[in-house]
């Protein structure tokens, strides 16, 4: 089995460690030679990537553990790229989430105002990015786990339209799976799922088990009865635990498909703006909580020179998928997954060009995904608003487009009126300055 050299882009997220501990675990079908941390923040790298060595030291000390600020060695020579980058830190996911909530609009990280001013800020560190590695390693797969996903897949799809080793993949179809499971007591690797949408905003309207028999049924008559819960939630902050919670209002009222947790921002815009404190939001949360908890765990490693008595350091849903997508492309395991991928008439009525998240088939020539056919009327509309939404938001980035943007803000399901989404507009176009291109 080759041995594949990985550079995670983002190495000083708080993701990281439990995506190094994926890898290890992982080594049987995921052989790795060289594995290369890059953040532009060098203190924070520094802690992660100190871990890291201490980490394969123990569990894979043949290894190669490199971290660096420098993108000419990152880039260097690698099989595959795992993208987690967060342009502007957590200080400008603050505001994305504040801003809009100040004026009287849903202020979430992907979701309405914040996932537009978060996507406009990533396009452009991506598409660097892709140009990047294509210089210093020209046959490179990148995984790109870059949010809002939705935005930044449309906008790569646009910009690379010939690029085939480019997989744009989100963790919460996973995490929702392995919560049905754990409601049915099966191996989440039973599961053969048929899910549709755009990221974020999808539905699962099959989950077979491995006798070919469709436990969604059963899924969905245990939430009616019981509520959900995520397999992890003592893991969770409250607000995720309010977020898997409102899995059962979306049943009661739309009983079709199991949803996304994502769409409740979307069907209860306003009682979800209801819930939001404007001056504590999920970035606070997240500081107090994982973000502190990981790096004093990481730190208290390095000082004692051993992770193998961490209970924080874990391989979760999210390293997990991102080491197995690997393996299944470099091995052609061809196992499924929940991707995004160009339409071309997977959703036969829903536009070519639009980026759908569905099931598909994953191997050494990519994604091969399943069909989906004709959904029905209510998911087709909520469906092309958003993704209206999602490629005026690409338009306004490429074309510098004032007016775009504006139209963009207004469509979306969080805002609807015009007047609010002016004025959020112009207060986020003022809070991104040095991110955004300039809009006209």
């Amino acid at each position: 089995m080759k041995k594949n050299n990985i550079v995670l882009v983002g190495g000083g997220s708080t993701w990281t460690p439990g995506i190094l501990k994926a890898m290890t675990t992982h080594l049987d079908e995921f052989a790795l030679n060289r594995i290369v941390l890059y953040d532009i923040n060098e203190k924070r790298q520094e802690v992660i990537g100190e871990f890291a060595k201490i980490l394969f030291k123990e569990e894979a000390p043949e290894v190669e553990i490199v971290y660096t600020t420098d993108k000419e060695v990152a880039y260097k020579d690698v099989d595959f790229v795992f993208c987690q980058m967060r342009t502007g830190g957590f200080d400008m996911r603050e505001k994305d989430e504040k801003i809009p909530l100040s004026l009287g609009v849903i202020g979430q990280e992907t979701c309405g105002p914040g996932g537009f001013a978060y996507g406009l800020r990533s396009i452009r560190d991506m598409e660097e990015m892709v140009k990047d590695v294509r210089r210093l390693s020209p046959d490179a797969w990148i995984l790109n786990y870059t949010n809002p996903a939705a935005i930044v897949a449309l906008a790569l799809d646009k910009l690379f339209p010939k690029e085939d080793k480019i997989l744009n993949i989100c963790d919460q179809p996973v995490n929702l799976l392995r919560s049905f499971a754990s409601l049915i007591d099966l191996d989440v690797n039973k599961f053969e799922p048929v899910y549709f949408g755009l990221n974020h905003f999808g539905w699962f309207t099959h989950i077979y088990d491995e006798t070919g028999k469709d436990r969604a049924p059963e899924i969905k008559e245990i939430i009616l009865n019981g509520g959900f819960r995520p397999v992890d939630a003592e893991q969770r902050d409250q607000s995720w635990l309010e977020t898997y919670a409102m899995v059962e209002d979306m049943l009661i009222d739309f009983p079709d498909y199991l949803p996304n947790t994502y769409l409740q921002y979307y069907l209860y815009p306003e009682y979800k703006l209801s819930k939001l404190d404007p001056e504590w939001t999920r970035t606070d949360e997240v500081r107090i909580g994982r973000e502190q908890k990981v790096f004093e765990e990481c730190r208290r490693i390095v000082e004692n020179g051993t992770a193998r008595d961490s209970k924080v350091v874990h391989n979760d849903a999210h390293g997990d998928m991102m080491v197995e997508v690997a393996a299944s492309i470099a091995n052609n395991l061809r196992k499924t997954f929940v991707v995004m991928v160009r339409n071309d008439g997977i959703v036969s009525n829903l536009p070519d060009d639009s980026m759908v998240e569905v099931a598909a088939s994953l191997g050494a020539n990519g994604p091969a995904p399943y069909a989906v056919g004709e959904i029905g009327t209510f998911y087709k509309g909520l469906i092309e608003n958003q993704y209206a939404f999602e490629r005026l938001t690409v338009k306004a980035y490429m074309e510098g487009s004032y007016t775009k943007a504006l139209q963009a803000l207004t469509l979306n399901r969080t805002v609807v009126d015009a007047k609010k989404a002016r004025k959020v507009l112009d207060a986020l176009i003022e809070a991104n300055k040095e991110y955004w291109p300039e809009l006209k």
